[in-house]
């Protein structure tokens, strides 16, 4: 089966959550390509006639089985990415959110393989998607401040 994400003749839009508890963002690793090994936020693309943010509670219940409450919008990150030839092999425009932890415990699908919660001052520490740790740093504020 194809991905009808590779060489796309138009942009896809996702959404991701930095979800909180206890003061620590959670963070996955994706278990395939493109971004194999990968730490970043759960999240996935948008489907048609959805919402963002039932796009987002959707994905993040797939993902980790995790209820959560979105509390504001915390950025947004094109990923483009070209083949050897410079064509558009990939294009996303990702609108991550700022979310706090309702319930449940991370039981990952097929597509995570590891997560932890961690400090956002340690995202640093890890492999992450570009421009990860000033998503999580304005989610972050975005918490403290409601």
């Amino acid at each position: 089966m194809s991905d009808p994400r590779a060489y796309p003749d138009r942009p896809h839009l996702a959404a991701s959550a930095a979800i909180f508890r206890d003061g620590k963002v959670l963070l996955v690793r994706r278990a395939r390509k493109p971004a194999l090994d990968i730490w970043t936020l759960p999240g996935g693309g948008v489907e048609a006639g959805e919402t963002l943010h039932q796009a987002l509670l959707r994905e993040v219940m797939e993902e980790t089985s995790l209820t959560i409450e979105i509390v504001a919008l915390a950025g947004h990150r094109e990923m483009i990415a070209r083949d050897a030839d410079g064509r558009v092999s990939r294009h996303f425009v990702i609108l991550p959110f700022a979310a706090r932890w309702i319930s449940g415990e991370p039981v990952l699908n097929d597509e995570l393989s590891d997560f932890r919660w961690v400090r956002p001052d340690e995202v640093d520490n890890f492999q992450t998607t570009e421009g990860l740790s000033g998503i999580v740093d304005a989610a972050f504020a975005a918490i403290t401040a409601g």
